[in-house]
């Protein structure tokens, strides 16, 4: 079987600033002008427009991840949602004003998210010209871009696929792969954040998240094709027994719950699919050949960069960089409350927390240099599989 590495962007707003700071540490791993070393890439969420940006710059790794630290060094939350009074307050009057006469059945709730996003597809329309998406599969540069979505009305986690004619669509329990050609619509669709941003229209379904209910991301890269995967995460595990508990018998404010929810449909559903890769692999490693052959199971190598400091600290430090606007928005759900940062974190998209990520990531990466070179099967001279 020929070998492929697929590359995954999970989701998590402006976190995925982190992504960049990881893929600028690998570039300069790679020759200067390497091709992408990535035949599959996987996004999701805001995971995903960084993942369309390396496959419409594929013939050159180096300069796709060049883009994206130009777009992500220089960020301002309004390049991504409405900041303006006008925009952020009529907003939530218009949700609020929807719950309500939604709820007595005066009409149905039309607007269903406290931002607009309007922005962002401007931004998009303008930087990601997707038709080159395909070019770089013709090239051979791309064997397959996927970008995830939730379901509304099917509840179904739906991958989006651009990639080689050999590729089946799927469909699992819960889980679909459609073969399309990727457009904005879906990075609008995949990165939606629940209650915050509004749903995207895609044929005839709504689709918002694609962290919600993605219950087997790395079966997305394993369907498309993937032998061994690299998995950049956005959230870490590492500091979660040392969260300040002076005020854990508070009620926890509007802001601490958003916060609380977005963190597991960013982080669980990750966390269990990387636990079944290690059984199976347990698995399949007392099994004889002929008895491997029988079942259908492989090894997979998997290996996962994710923060080594709590992404929540640093979003604490740069808060005040927000907005007025979107500050006191936040400020009314609590949010601006002690240890509720992590709602924050998800909106913080202005360059100096961005800065701080991209640096974290790029760290990160160069401390584990030599175990990402092995894992890319990069040798003397920066070879790459093909």
């Amino acid at each position: 079987m020929k070998q492929r590495i697929a590359l995954i962007l999970t989701g998590g707003g402006a976190r995925a600033a982190y992504q960049v700071g990881v893929l600028k540490a690998i570039s300069e791993m790679l020759p200067r002008r390497a091709r992408n070393p990535f035949p599959i890439i996987c996004g999701t969420s805001a995971g995903a427009l960084n993942a369309a940006t390396l496959a419409v710059n594929a013939r050159s790794f180096r300069k796709g991840v060049q883009y994206l630290l130009d777009i992500w060094k220089n960020f301002h939350a309004n390049q991504v949602y409405r900041t303006d009074a006008a925009g952020v307050f009529n907003n939530t009057i218009l949700w609020i004003a929807g719950v309500f006469s939604s709820a007595v059945g005066i009409s149905k709730l039309k607007q269903v998210s406290l931002l607009d996003n309007s922005p962002l597809v401007e931004l998009l329309d303008e930087l990601l010209p997707c038709e080159k998406i395909q070019e770089s599969i013709d090239s051979d540069y791309l064997y397959a871009l996927s970008i995830t979505a939730s379901g509304y009305g099917s509840g179904e986690s739906v991958t989006f696929y651009q990639g080689s004619q050999a590729i089946e669509p799927w469909h699992r329990t819960g889980r679909v792969g459609i073969p399309t050609q990727i457009e904005i619509k879906h990075l609008l669709a995949s990165s939606a954040l629940p209650f915050i941003f509004p749903a995207t229209l895609i044929n005839r379904e709504y689709f918002g998240d694609g962290s919600m209910r993605q219950i087997a991301p790395i079966g997305t890269a394993l369907n498309l094709g993937a032998t061994r995967v690299l998995v950049i995460g956005v959230t870490s595990n590492s500091y979660s027994d040392h969260v300040e508990r002076e005020d854990i018998a508070d009620y926890p404010s509007l802001a601490k719950i958003a916060g609380h929810a977005l963190n597991s449909i960013f982080l669980d559903s990750m966390e269990v699919d990387l636990e079944r890769v290690r059984k199976i692999n347990s698995l399949v490693a007392m099994m004889t050949e002929e008895m491997r052959q029988r079942s259908n199971l492989k090894h997979v190598d998997v290996l996962v960069i994710s923060p080594s400091q709590p992404i929540e600290k640093i979003a604490a430090q740069h808060a005040d960089e927000l907005p007025w606007t979107i500050r006191l928005l936040l400020r009314l759900v609590g949010a601006r409350q002690h240890s509720s940062s992590t709602l924050v974190s998800y909106l913080l998209s202005e360059k100096k927390f961005c800065r701080s990520l991209i640096n974290l990531g790029y760290q990160d990466t160069i401390n584990r240099r030599e175990e990402i070179m092995h894992f890319l099967e990069l040798h003397g001279h920066g070879d790459l599989p093909q």
